[in-house]
This record gives C-alpha cells, structure tokens and sequence, in this order.
C-alpha cells in the first residue's frame, strides 16, 4: 500500500472548550481520575501520577498569571492584539485572548465567555465590586 492510498482520522481539537449556561458556563478540559490534576490540553495520562485522565468542567473565571501584547500576525488575527495566562479558579492555566490590544494586569481577575472563529478562548476582564 503507498502512503496516498492511507487516511487519517480526523484528531479531535486538543484544546479547551467552552460551554455556555445560565450560570456564566464552564471551560471544558480533563482532570486525572486518581489525583486530580486539571489539564487544559488533551492528554492520555496525566502528566503528574501516569492515570488516566477523564473530560473536566472548570470554572469560567480565575486569575492573570501573565499576559502581553503580540504585534506579529498570526492567522485569523489582527495585530496588535492580547493574550493571556488564566489560572482558573478550579482548574489549569489556560491561554485567552483578551480584548483590544492592552496586557491584563498579572493578578487582576477575568472570565472566559466563550470561543473565538480560530477556535481559541476568549476572556474579558472581571468588573470589581464597590462596597
């Protein structure tokens, strides 16, 4: 058999997901089945005690670990645009894109609030309560 007659299944997206709901949806992702571990990107074992590993919901918010401006072009965006690290409140560190072109300050808190067109997440900045 030459390798043109071969087909390939079509691999699942390995990133996380998001699933809108009435209270403010879930980041979708896998968490091991023995320890815990959360996992943003699809992986057979968990990386920390070898299990395996099961499809997770975690919380929407949590807080910026780091965050930049990118001035390159990347496909389907336009520079300059923002990403950040999102520690979930109960979850992994997941990568966002977050509006405009200004860095979120490392410990302000954001939300996921859905998925982007290229199939990335994308958060806004958490509005701060006044007491």
């Amino acid at each position: 058999m030459s390798t043109t007659d071969q087909t390939t299944e079509p691999v699942d997206d390995p990133r996380p997901g998001f699933t809108d709901g009435p209270d403010g949806g879930s980041v979708t992702g896998w968490r091991c089945t023995a320890c815990r571990h959360p996992v943003a990107q699809l992986v057979l074992y968990c990386p920390v005690c070898r299990s395996p590993v099961a499809e997770s919901a975690f919380a929407p918010t949590g807080e910026v670990w780091a965050s930049t401006c990118l001035r390159v072009r990347v496909p389907g965006r336009t520079p300059p645009f923002a990403v950040a690290y999102l520690v979930l409140d109960d979850g992994p560190r997941v990568l966002v894109h977050t509006q405009g072109d200004h860095p979120q300050p490392p410990g302000s808190r954001a939300r996921v609030t859905g998925v982007a067109d290229t199939g990335d997440l994308v958060a806004e900045p958490e509005q701060e309560e006044l007491s």
